[in-house]
């Protein structure tokens, strides 16, 4: 059976270990200053893909105009000749 002090040196230990262990867990405002940041470069990242994914289809856009003209190009040439 545990005596008083058995069971005091045994919180002491725990609460030692504990201590340790946490002292390298960031506080609370330390945590939700790294989240803000971190949520504003994903949220920069989530814009610009969008702008990116825009500009793609832009892109695509004008490279099928450019193989209709290309086309209707080549076909006048084969009539032509």
């Amino acid at each position: 059976m545990l005596t008083q002090q058995d069971i005091k040196v045994i919180e002491t230990i725990v609460e030692e270990k504990l201590d340790k262990k946490t002292r390298l867990l960031p506080t609370k405002d330390e945590f939700f200053t790294k989240m803000d940041e971190v949520v504003g470069e994903l949220k920069a990242i989530r814009e610009e893909h969008a702008l990116q994914g825009n500009t793609l289809s832009n892109h695509t856009d004008q490279l099928e105009n450019h193989d209709k003209r290309v086309k209707n190009l080549e076909e006048r040439l084969v009539t032509a000749a």
